[in-house]
């Protein structure tokens, strides 16, 4: 009788690990999925306003990436239109919680970043405006890096944590550093390189997007099956 009992225990707690792990899976792939489709999104929003910005020199695009959580809410409903719902767990809900914090700050910060700027540029002498323009993507690049991050760490992905790092650090460390201006100021004038800089700049994000958002979902995804 007692050894039965030790069977029985003993399944339990197999039949309660198994569906654990299935649980796990079922979020990581729904994670995974999302993540995907939020990086290709972020990629086609930042190609698109890239190449406006080019062709118009018009910064008004950028507010464009002020929508790009609405871009992404109903991409991402259309993609799973056809999934079964994953119930709601410990897990799912610190990656939402994650995400929707990033989305919050990332926005509101990109927001006022460019009234600023839109003001300041029109108060202000050009070399005042030069030193207190505010760079809003490499804060952004750097709140996304650490959202994929602290995700990896939820799903217990190393591939997710280190597209993260470096994707939020690169691209930080790429704005900061401002590589392309330095770079391309020695051969064009200031006209052409602020043209070419929009068109460059969502080149770098799409491609952040693709390292820190589109590829770990992938690999999510795979991972999951």
């Amino acid at each position: 009788m007692e050894e039965n009992n030790n069977m029985t225990a003993e399944r339990s707690l197999e039949i309660i690990t198994e569906q654990i792990e299935r649980s796990r899976k079922e979020v990581t792939r729904d994670t995974g999925l999302t993540l995907y489709v939020s990086g290709l999104c972020v990629m086609g929003v930042a190609l698109f306003i890239g190449i406006c910005a080019y062709f118009t020199n018009n910064p008004l695009f950028y507010l464009l990436y002020a929508a790009v959580p609405i871009f992404i809410y109903f991409a991402d409903r259309y993609a799973k239109r056809n999934q079964p719902k994953v119930p709601a767990s410990f897990v799912s809900r610190m990656v939402d919680k994650t995400w929707t914090t990033f989305g919050i700050f990332a926005v509101a910060f990109f927001l006022f970043s460019f009234l600023y700027d839109f003001y300041m540029v029109r108060m202000e002498t050009l070399d005042v405006y030069a030193r207190l323009r505010i760079e809003p993507f490499r804060i952004i690049l750097l709140l996304m890096g650490m959202a994929i991050t602290i995700n990896g760490y939820i799903l217990k992905s190393r591939w997710l944590i280190w597209c993260g790092i470096i994707g939020g650090i690169g691209g930080f460390a790429w704005e900061t550093l401002n590589v392309f201006g330095i770079t391309v100021g020695r051969f064009c004038s200031p006209y052409t390189i602020t043209r070419v800089s929009h068109l460059f700049s969502g080149i770098i994000i799409a491609l952040f997007a693709f390292i820190g958002m589109a590829l770990p979902g992938m690999m999510l995804k795979k991972k999951s099956l």
